[in-house]
């Protein structure tokens, strides 16, 4: 990735090494040997006691506090802005708000919630997740940073997920992991300086565009 597009290689969050992976999978299959944890289907058929969002993150029940303004008001503006693309260029896709995402590694007790996924799959009444998304994004808050993380490791074992994008709530930027072209993902994300380019829908545009309307762009 250029300069134009905004990136910087080298300085980005580490990914987990593939060892250090197999390593955490198998203490989660120890985990899960060891104690009763819930599936997604018990989850699907659970009736929260309250309002609040949640997501299965191995097994285990996860709440998801509120999201603040701004990091609402990135989720609509990011969501609106992509949906308009994904129409103007005639594109078969869909732009999912809040969905449930099964990851492919323990899937059958993850249902991890993103703040947007985009997938090309017609979806059906009824359907409890989006199909084969290849774009998933993350928007970072103070509260939520280590949630949002771990989420996007999980995500990196969908085969159809080609780009996960890691917005930033409390600066204009981010960061972006793209599936490199033998199906691997790098060791470390790329910075998101000046420009949002996202190879998977060939949408473009400027960071400072999409914060435009927020605090941080007049600071």
């Amino acid at each position: 990735m250029s300069g134009k597009q905004g990136v910087c290689h080298g300085s980005g969050s580490q990914l987990m090494h593939p060892g250090r992976r197999h390593a955490s999978l198998r203490s989660m299959v120890a985990l899960a040997q060891t104690r009763s944890r819930m599936t997604v289907t018990e989850f699907l058929d659970w009736q929260p006691p309250d309002s609040r969002k949640w997501q299965l993150v191995d097994g285990e029940l996860h709440a998801m506090a509120p999201a603040n303004a701004l990091h609402a008001f990135l989720q609509s503006e990011l969501g609106r802005v992509i949906g308009n693309h994904l129409r103007a260029t005639d594109r078969p896709c869909d732009v999912f708000v809040n969905p449930g995402v099964i990851p492919a590694t323990l899937a059958a007790e993850n249902m991890r919630v993103p703040d947007l996924a985009i997938s090309c799959s017609p979806f059906g009444l009824g359907q409890p997740a989006p199909s084969n998304p290849i774009l998933i994004v993350e928007i970072l808050s103070p509260s939520n940073r280590a949630a949002a993380w771990a989420n996007v490791w999980a995500y990196t074992s969908i085969p159809s997920v080609q780009e996960i994008l890691v917005l930033r709530a409390d600066a204009i930027g981010g960061e972006l992991v793209r599936r490199l072209p033998d199906g691997t993902w790098p060791d470390r994300t790329a910075l998101l300086s000046t420009d949002l380019q996202l190879d998977s829908i060939g949408f473009h545009m400027p960071l400072a565009e999409l914060y435009k309307r927020t605090p941080l762009h007049a600071g």
